[in-house]
């Protein structure tokens, strides 16, 4: 599909600035949400949008949950006035984030994107296909997470993107990519995986 007539999945502006949060959404949780409102407040950011991937090629096929029912749950959960939940990826017929941020980049030219994340997905983002081009589209800021706090300080994006690292949180937006932001704030622990295992617990243990 073109990305020309991939409608937007909330208000588009010129100027606007919007943070992308990409995943597996399996499940969505607080965690998610704990990430999207440190950008909101800390960045300065208009809305977040949260890209449901259909699949999310570093993880296997088994043991995800359904796309539709991943997208829906994420809806459900991300009762925000300026978080959106998207389908995109599946509109666009984009697997890889590069892909991803080229098609928006070309609709919604105006628009300030940022690549937000958690510190967990950047102790892994060297592992992403094209990883440094995606850091050279746009700028990315990371909240720290429980486990992974150590990431911005040894991660091998981090280490090769250091001398890229902004300070002016509420200016990231405007940034000429690359650029890293670090946000260390009151962290959530939540996770897919810890919940995926809970859930397989209590399964177990009826």
């Amino acid at each position: 599909m073109s990305a020309h007539w991939v409608k937007p999945p909330g208000p588009v502006a010129d100027g606007l600035r919007i943070g992308l949060l990409g995943g597996s959404f399996n499940p969505a949780h607080a965690g998610h949400l704990h990430v999207s409102k440190v950008g909101l407040e800390r960045l300065g950011l208009d809305y977040v949008w949260w890209l449901v991937s259909p699949q999310n090629p570093l993880k296997p096929v088994k043991g995800m949950a359904v796309f539709a029912d991943r997208l829906a749950a994420a809806r459900a959960l991300a009762h925000h006035p300026r978080i959106r939940v998207s389908g995109i990826e599946a509109e666009l017929g984009t697997r890889y984030t590069r892909d991803t941020l080229k098609a928006l980049l070309r609709r919604f030219p105006r628009v300030r994107f940022v690549w937000l994340m958690g510190s967990d997905n950047l102790a892994q983002f060297s592992r992403w296909r094209a990883w440094q081009e995606i850091a050279r589209m746009l700028p990315m800021a990371v909240v720290v997470r429980p486990g992974s706090a150590l990431a911005p300080l040894f991660a091998k994006t981090a280490q090769h993107y250091g001398g890229s690292r902004t300070y002016a949180l509420h200016a990231i937006a405007d940034a000429e990519p690359p650029a890293l932001a670090i946000i260390d704030a009151p962290r959530s622990d939540l996770s897919g995986t810890a919940i995926r295992a809970r859930r397989f617990v209590t399964k177990a243990s009826h």
